[in-house]
């Protein structure tokens, strides 16, 4: 029965993003990459959500609150807070450049050469360590919930092995074959499917507590587990409160405003009241991402204690305990549709920086748009075969979600360092930005490197690391560029790709998500 409910809503998703994509015009960049710039507000907030909702969030964090508890919802509610100033200071600047990449703007700003750099370190960041995560997250879930290692009569390494390929084949023919609204139309189905499931568990975790009752389930957990509902946490916690003033927000504005495998959905936008309502409505139901990625972690821990031996398995461990049989299939297929979304997404805008920033670049200058479209989906294949292949060792790491974070920073911090820097000033030369990109990324990785090796734990926390590698990189292009200032003072030219007219109460819609974040740490603390 499983199986089949499973089959069933999996091929549901399909049809339905087939027949939603088939008047786009796949051979154009704009209907390929930014499925025609059509996207509306709903469409946006829904493949936004369930794009970074996967089961590196649902398994990795849920894993994370299970040994460090409330504390690591800061990955969750400072989102909001990020989502709010893309909508309001980023996009706007996004989509009157009528941009298809962020390394676009780069090229513009700076030059070509800081392009190549800027798309090839996304793409490295993507094919080492997104997509071979997400994947093995999902082979984790999967594996879990079906019991896969008995089903099959094979080790649980090699279960990995199999589940890690059949996600990877699947989604590697949403996001190379179908394009980015094939892509946003499937994940605004899942999304749906993943808010229901995902809000399912932990109020079946909750009546299983309290003996059929909600309230009294979260109150002996609060009263049995104090510890795991203090959001200020100690310095030794994974996310130390000192961090949310320093790298946790800028991982964060990173995440929401540059990393193309998000903001792709926003640059998709029919207009910038569109886009904007979109983000924002993402960012009032990110608030309640801890429900979901942090509070399961939690009741797991209350449940099964220490007898889990790896905190990753908290999560499918309790589904599989809480869940009636009889919805499994169907919340596996939503977590299969999570699993894809996050891999898909990857895989498409690796695609498109392909596309657009190397190959019509530098393999085949004045290719025809066909010709771009087509040699993205050759590197999409690729790329999606060598993380397939580096997936399933990650089986032998500890925490997924803490390795995510660190590792991220060898690319997040130095880019972001950049695009900051070129929207605040006019005069801030090329040659800032190739150093800064570079001298960011090599100290960044070789703290990462003399961490886990010879001066293991005598670091500060990496989001302090990441802090002070963003101030060192803004103030070596601030003194390059007075030192050489660029000739001609940098503008924005409008290219009207689509209306910039902002939505009138973006402003007052961000001030109350900022007042509701706030509002949760004061209670939590």
């Amino acid at each position: 029965m499983g199986i089949i409910s499973f089959l069933g809503f999996t091929l549901l998703v399909a049809v339905i993003s087939f027949i939603a994509t088939r008047k786009t015009d796949e051979n154009s960049s704009d209907g390929y990459f930014l499925a025609g710039r059509s996207l509306s507000a709903v469409t946006i907030a829904g493949s936004l959500l369930l794009t970074n909702l996967s089961t590196e969030q649902i398994v990795g964090l849920n894993g994370d609150a299970f040994t460090d508890g409330i504390l690591v919802m800061a990955w969750e509610t400072l989102a909001a807070l990020a989502m709010v100033i893309t909508a309001i200071f980023l996009l706007p600047r996004y989509l009157k450049g009528g941009l298809t990449t962020i390394p676009q703007f780069l090229e513009r700003r700076y030059d070509t050469t800081t392009k190549a750099i800027t798309s090839g370190l996304f793409l490295s960041g993507y094919a080492i360590i997104l997509l071979p995560i997400v994947l093995y997250t999902g082979a984790v879930a999967i594996n879990t919930m079906f019991d896969v290692p008995e089903m099959l009569g094979v080790s649980e390494f090699a279960s990995i092995w199999i589940c890690v390929f059949s996600i990877g084949i699947i989604g590697s023919i949403y996001a190379v074959f179908g394009g980015l609204k094939a892509v946003a139309v499937s994940d605004t189905i899942n999304a749906l499917g993943l808010l229901i499931g995902g809000l399912i568990i932990p109020v079946l975790g909750l009546m299983a507590i309290g003996d059929g009752s909600i309230t009294n389930g979260l109150t002996i957990l609060m009263q049995e587990n104090p510890e795991k509902f203090d959001a200020i946490g100690s310095s030794e916690s994974k996310i130390p409160f000192a961090t949310i003033f320093t790298g946790m927000m800028l991982v964060q504005l990173f995440y929401w405003g540059t990393n193309q495998a998000i903001i792709q959905r926003a640059l998709g936008a029919k207009s910038l009241k569109e886009g904007q309502k979109g983000l924002l409505l993402a960012s009032f139901i990110k608030i309640l991402g801890p429900i979901i990625v942090v509070l399961p972690g939690i009741i797991a821990f209350h449940m099964f204690g220490d007898t889990l031996t790896k905190a990753d398995q908290a999560y499918p461990t309790l589904v599989k305990a809480v869940l009636p049989l009889s919805l499994v299939g169907f919340f596996a297929a939503v977590i299969f549709g999570a699993i894809l979304s996050s891999f898909n997404s990857a895989l498409n805008s690796s695609v498109t920086l392909y596309g657009i920033d190397i190959y019509s670049e530098y393999v085949k200058k004045g290719a025809s748009e066909k010709e771009v479209v087509n040699a993205g989906k050759r590197f999409g294949i690729f790329l999606a075969l060598f993380a397939m292949l580096i997936a399933p060792f990650l089986y032998y790491t500890e925490s997924i979600f803490s390795y995510l974070q660190k590792a991220n920073g060898c690319y997040s911090i130095p880019i972001l360092t950049i695009i900051v820097v070129g929207y605040l000033t006019k005069r801030v030369p090329a040659i800032a930005a190739k150093v800064a990109i570079i001298s960011g990324a090599l100290i960044y990785l070789a703290y990462v490197i003399l961490d886990s090796t010879i001066l293991k734990g005598a670091f500060p926390h990496f989001l302090h690391i990441m802090a002070m590698v963003f101030v060192f990189n803004i103030a070596l292009m601030l003194i390059i560029g007075k030192l050489y200032p660029q000739e001609t003072p940098y503008e924005q030219k409008y290219t009207k790709e689509v209306d910039i007219t902002p939505w009138k109460s973006a402003y007052a819609v961000g001030g109350v998500v900022c007042a509701i974040v706030i509002g949760v740490y004061i209670y939590f603390s």
